[in-house]
C-alpha cells in the first residue's frame, strides 16, 4: 500500500496533513510526508498524534501541553496507526496517551493534557523585537535561489508560509544560537482549536533542530550545500498558554543554549503578531558530525 499523497502536494494543505481516518474506538490512521528522504516528518507525526488524542476528549477541553518521544524513524510508505489510551477524565483536566505504530512497532509516543478554560492570573514578558513579516522576504524564494530542486522536495511548503528575520550581530547570550521566524498556515483554517494546536505542533518541529546546529552551519534554506551534521529529534514538548490562530502570523523566537554529548537543546517562544505569548516549545535532538555512526 502506497502513500496516497500526490507527489507534488499541490492540491494539499495543512488540514490534509493533519487528517486522520477513524478505524475503531480510539484508533486512527494517517499518512505522513517526508521530512528526510523516505522518513516521515516528525512534526507531522506529533501533530497527528495530538489530533488523535483530541478526538477522544469531551467538548470544551483544549490542549495545554504535550510531551512526545521519537523512538524510531517513521516510513512514508506505510500508514501510521494511532492508538489512544484514556488515562484520566477529571473535572478540569483530561489526559491521553498515544502510541503511533507502523508495522507492529511503536515509532512515537505522546502524552497530552487538556483542560477547560478558566479565569485566573495572567502575566507574560514583553514580546522581543522582530521585523514585521510583511517586511521580510519569502523564505522559499530565498531557498529557491540557492537550490530550487531541494526546495521542491519539501512538502511543507504547500502548507506553511515562512519569513525569517536576519541574524543578530551578536547572540543575546554568549555561547547561545538563535533565530526568529514568522510562520502561518497557507490559507484559512477551520475554527476548531485542535486544528490550530496541531498546526502549531507541525510547524514547531521544522526549525528547532537546525537552531541547535547554527554554530556549525546555516539552516538548510540558506546553505546551498549538503549538511555537515546529522540531526534527528529525540523528544518534543509544547505548552499552550493562550488562544491563537495558526493561519495568522506567529513569531517563533528560537534559541539553543547548549550542545554536548552528541545532543542539542533548543527552545522556541511563540508569539502572536499583537504580542501575546501563545506557546513554548522545547526539543532535544541528536547533533553529530555526519562521519559518526547514526543512532
Amino acid at each position: 500500500m502506497l502513500n496516497t499523497f500526490p507527489s507534488d502536494g499541490l492540491d494539499l494543505g495543512l488540514v490534509d496533513f493533519l487528517s486522520l481516518e477513524g478505524t475503531g474506538r480510539d484508533v486512527f490512521r494517517g499518512w505522513c510526508h517526508e521530512g528526510l528522504p523516505l522518513r516521515a516528518f516528525g512534526g507531522q507525526v506529533a501533530a497527528q498524534a495530538l489530533i488523535a488524542a483530541g478526538r477522544t476528549v469531551p467538548e470544551g477541553r483544549t490542549v495545554h501541553s504535550l510531551h512526545g518521544y521519537f523512538l524510531r524513524a517513521g516510513s512514508t510508505a506505510l500508514p501510521v496507526v494511532y492508538r489512544v489510551e484514556r488515562l484520566r477524565d477529571g473535572g478540569s483536566f483530561v489526559t491521553r496517551q498515544v502510541s503511533a505504530e507502523q508495522d507492529g512497532e511503536v515509532v512515537f509516543t505522546l502524552s497530552a493534557s487538556f483542560k477547560s478554560a478558566e479565569r485566573s492570573y495572567d502575566r507574560q514578558p514583553v514580546m522581543p523585537a522582530a521585523p514585521d513579516p510583511a517586511a521580510l522576504p519569502d523564505l522559499y524564494e530565498v531557498w529557491a535561489a540557492h537550490d530550487r530542486e531541494d526546495l521542491e522536495q519539501q512538502m511543507y511548503r504547500h502548507a506553511l508560509e515562512v519569513r525569517r528575520a536576519p541574524d543578530p550581530a551578536e547572540p543575546s547570550s554568549p555561547g547561545a544560537t538563535e533565530q526568529k521566524l514568522w510562520i502561518r498556515a497557507s490559507g484559512k483554517l477551520p475554527d476548531d482549536p485542535l486544528i490550530h494546536a496541531g498546526s502549531l505542533t507541525y510547524a514547531s518541529d521544522l526549525f528547532l533542530a537546525p537552531t541547535a546546529a547554527l554554530a556549525v552551519e546555516p539552516p538548510r534554506p540558506l546553505r546551498g550545500r549538503p549538511s555537515a551534521v546529522y540531526l534527528t529529534s529525540l523528544d518534543h514538548a509544547v505548552w499552550f498558554h493562550r488562544p491563537f490562530r495558526a493561519d495568522e502570523w506567529l513569531l517563533f523566537s528560537q534559541r539553543s543554549p547548549s550542545s554536548s554529548d552528541g545532543r542539542g537543546l533548543a527552545f522556541a517562544d511563540v508569539w502572536s503578531r499583537d504580542g501575546r505569548l501563545v506557546a513554548h516549545v522545547v526539543q532535544e535532538t541528536v547533533l553529530r558530525p555526519l562521519r559518526e555512526p547514526r543512532r
